[in-house]
């Protein structure tokens, strides 16, 4: 049954980190949640981890990177729940299945690899999602990114061009919808989101790196929405640490 007393908010990439907890917020101020991953293997934990605060959601198992799972899911979503209000996208870490290739000995196809696991995904996602916000003219896009798009980070290797791409490509989306009552942000991540899966899996090994509270995230994000007179927020513990 469609809803058409509350907004809805679609978290494509939805994992225990900053997902959950863009969920959670947006949540709290009355929002349902479609959370959407490519497995629905976490998905009864998610829920039952919202319903304890109060929050209403679903899930839906689905591919962001496959631009017809992407579109089919958002029509599911929006005969389930109602027009989408608002879209996190959180791209998986540039691909567990992408290798860091230092920048000076990537050649094309290293390069190529992430733009075609995150950043044509994005677009893809954008393709599907912007139409219906334009003709009502509101509506909320969201993207996670890397401080990679910002910064020179040689560690990263290849996987930075996909990243400042990714960057550039939202900061002028927003620039480009903004008229139109279309909002559109990133939210630049330097360090470790706490809960997430890549924290978990550098704890199990013993590493020690900076970490960002996703929860703090979410809740910039919140007032971000509420403001829309920024179309960046960075979050670095990674240049402070150093």
């Amino acid at each position: 049954m469609t809803s058409t007393s509350r907004k809805v908010i679609a978290v494509l990439g939805a994992g225990p980190g900053l997902g959950m907890s863009m969920a959670r917020r947006f949540g709290r101020e009355g929002f349902a949640v479609a959370l959407v991953s490519r497995t629905d293997a976490r998905h009864a934990g998610y829920r039952a981890e919202l319903a304890a605060d109060g929050v209403d959601s679903r899930s839906y198992a689905a591919d962001v990177t496959d631009p017809d799972q992407v579109r089919a899911v958002l029509a599911r979503i929006v005969a389930d729940l109602g027009e989408i209000d608002t879209m996190y996208y959180g791209p998986a870490a540039m691909n567990a299945g992408s290798a860091v290739v230092p920048l000076a000995d990537a050649d094309a196809a290293a390069v190529r690899a992430p733009f075609e696991s995150v950043v044509l995904p994005a677009v893809d996602v954008v393709t599907a999602a912007l139409p219906p916000m334009l003709e009502r003219g509101d509506g909320a896009l969201f993207f996670g990114g890397g401080l990679s798009g910002l910064r020179p980070m040689p560690m990263l290797g290849s996987l930075a061009p996909a990243s400042a791409a990714l960057r550039m490509y939202v900061l002028t989306l927003a620039a480009a919808v903004q008229e139109q009552g279309v909002y559109a942000a990133t939210l630049t991540i330097g360090g470790l989101i706490e809960r997430g899966d890549i924290h978990r899996m550098f704890t199990e090994q013993g590493a020690s790196l900076p970490t960002l509270d996703p929860d703090e995230i979410a809740d910039t994000a919140w007032h971000m929405y509420l403001a829309r007179d920024e179309a960046e927020a960075v979050f670095d513990v990674i240049t402070a640490a150093a």
